[in-house]
């Protein structure tokens, strides 16, 4: 049975969320990781950032902290931000696996959305980086052990619901009294300010994002079993750690022309994109 949550999130308090002095982060493990910081000016702006060149910025919130990590399997660097008390990685991973795919199986688009992987890959279900997702993703339902570390590098793990609902909460987000799983105005916040769609099916102008926090969420779409992609432009969809009542996984989706975000389990799309948030 295909269940849904949501998640809208609304205008408010755009200039409190970031920057929580009082934030305690686990230390990164020597060896495998590295990381750099920097805290920019009131523009967002910052020297010392040298990220790749994405199709993305830094925020315009004060007191937000922006630096880099590297994944020491494969090298590849990403933006990082911290938002309220948590960590994030501003790119969706790339890291390559057996059964993840770029979308349209096209190398540019895993260069700039990432790669797609399935929940069971996204849960490291084999066990090949850590225990605590072992056995997720297929029949009966697992019970993962928390945080889950999945695909995403050492030091860092897949969210769970209530780390995207923190996320949401943290940039002004409140959760609708009458559907639990969705808070108001912060989609257009967390969107990228490229790559979405402008207008609907009816020719009808729609808001840009305005990637207030620079975690840059692009439109990457995502890939159905059957090898059919879909959505890109119109949808950015993240797994979460969490398993549903059956074999299935709760997933987060931002969407073209709405303002708010929605949790629901990701019975028809298999393969969608991966946030690590740090340990």
């Amino acid at each position: 049975m295909k269940r849904y949550f949501g998640v809208l999130l609304a205008c408010a308090a755009i200039l409190v969320a970031c920057g929580d002095d009082d934030s305690d982060f686990a230390t990164r493990p020597d060896g495998r990781m590295s990381s750099s910081s920097a805290t920019p000016n009131s523009n967002g702006s910052t020297e010392d950032f040298d990220a790749p060149v994405k199709p993305c910025k830094m925020g315009n919130v004060d007191n937000c902290e922006y630096g880099t990590v590297k994944d020491e399997r494969d090298g590849q660097v990403y933006k990082t931000v911290k938002i309220g008390d948590q960590e994030w990685m501003a790119e969706n991973l790339n890291f390559v696996t057996d059964s993840s795919f770029c979308y349209t199986n096209s190398a540019d688009s895993c260069a700039k959305y990432g790669r797609l992987y399935s929940w069971s890959i996204a849960m490291d279900s084999a066990g090949t980086w850590s225990t605590n997702g072992v056995g997720c993703g297929s029949n009966p339902p697992c019970s993962p052990i928390y945080p889950v570390q999945g695909i995403c590098p050492q030091g860092w793990h897949l969210p769970d619901t209530t780390e995207w609902a923190a996320l949401f909460t943290a940039v002004g987000g409140s959760r609708n009294s009458e559907r639990e799983w969705i808070w108001d105005g912060v989609c257009k916040k967390l969107r990228s300010e490229t790559d979405w769609l402008t207008e609907d099916l009816f020719s009808y102008a729609l808001d840009s994002g305005t990637d207030a926090y620079g975690f840059c969420a692009l439109p990457a779409g995502f890939r159905y079993s059957s090898g059919d992609y879909t959505k890109e432009g119109g949808a950015a969809s993240f797994w979460t750690s969490n398993p549903d009542d059956y074999k299935y996984a709760y997933n987060v989706e931002l969407s073209y022309g709405f303002d708010y975000a929605r949790m629901t389990n990701a019975y028809g799309a298999p393969w969608q994109s991966v946030r690590c948030v740090k340990d």
